[in-house]
């Protein structure tokens, strides 16, 4: 007989109304692949959140089970890529989008979307990290690449408080800048300088003004996840071949900027995205995670709870309520 395991489903009841509860399903069940894994912990994203709540943007069939992060030990590998009981990660690609994801104890899929866990974390911090983090990292190094290092000012991060947000400060302390933490929850200060922010803004501080040509020059650097009037106005107030990593659109998938940033100041905006990011880059951003980045921190960003607890926390991140992290024990 199979071995059966437990999984959020998410169901589409009626047309456009979607249910979740928690099933027993056989590993017969999951698609097609080489690597079969034994999920221990995953993580909610907002795209989890968006597919658990049916947006077809995200997820097309349903019944479906979200989790865009897994990491857990190897049952099997066809591939002989991977031994049995290595431990790995698997985030991006089209886990928990239309393909069955975190959000249950075993998943199925290609061994090219897996990466070895690295030296320096557990399972348990590698989803701490998921794609989240691994956002926040990408963003890091591209940053580096383009020139800004250290030295050169304030690197500010939008939307600070949550997952991108929250370990994108953290990584930037540990890497030595000086992150400027920007948000609307004016009660997560201290939070935030735990976290390593040198200065704590309100959103309406950055934004005031954005609907000019230019805005003084403020930041080195940025770490946007917002988009939107945000987006504009950071670019806006980049300093002199300064650059701006976007990797979000919590705010607006819209950039309301003229091309002066970039053609009087030379700033440079850095497109991130960890769906499709090449295997080679995605080693050495995990392995770096595990090593000179490993974050002393990164417990206190984390919150962890259960499939079946799921709920409320699926709710909070659409209202834009979650503090940091949730982990997900499987």
């Amino acid at each position: 007989m199979a071995q059966q395991f437990t999984a959020l489903l998410v169901e589409e009841i009626e047309p456009k109304h979607y249910g979740r509860r928690i099933v027993t399903r056989s590993v017969d069940d999951l698609p097609p692949g080489e690597l079969l894994v034994r999920v221990r912990y995953s993580s909610l994203n907002y795209k989890d959140a968006l597919s658990a709540t049916g947006n077809k943007g995200v997820t097309r069939r349903f019944p479906h089970t979200p989790g865009i992060d897994a990491a857990g030990e190897v049952v099997e590998d066809a591939s002989g890529t991977f031994a049995p009981g290595e431990a790995v990660i698997v985030t991006g690609f089209d886990l928990g989008m239309n393909t069955a994801g975190g959000f249950g104890q075993y998943i199925r899929v290609p061994a090219a979307w897996a990466v070895r866990l690295p030296p320096g974390l557990d399972l348990r911090q590698a989803m701490i990290i998921g794609t989240a983090g691994f956002t926040a990292a990408l963003c890091v190094w591209r940053l580096q690449q383009a020139g800004v290092n250290p030295t050169g000012g304030d690197v500010v991060v939008t939307g600070a408080t949550g997952g991108v947000g929250s370990i994108a400060v953290s990584l930037l302390a540990r890497a030595g800048y000086q992150p400027a933490a920007v948000t609307g929850k004016t009660d997560q200060a201290d939070y935030l300088r735990h976290l390593g922010a040198v200065q704590i803004l309100d959103r309406t501080e950055v934004t005031a003004g954005a609907d000019k040509p230019l805005l003084q020059e403020r930041w080195a650097g940025a770490i946007d996840v917002v988009g939107g009037e945000m987006l504009a106005a950071v670019l806006k107030s980049t300093r002199y071949g300064g650059a701006v990593a976007c990797c979000g659109l919590v705010g607006s998938p819209e950039l309301p900027v003229n091309v002066f940033p970039f053609i009087l100041r030379g700033v440079s905006l850095l497109g991130i995205d960890s769906v499709q990011c090449p295997m080679p880059v995605r080693q050495l951003i995990w392995s770096r995670l595990g090593a000179e980045w490993q974050l002393p921190n990164l417990e206190e960003t984390a919150t962890e709870c259960t499939l079946e607890q799921l709920e409320e926390p699926i709710q909070a991140i659409l209202r834009g309520e979650l503090r940091g992290r949730i982990v997900v024990r499987l």
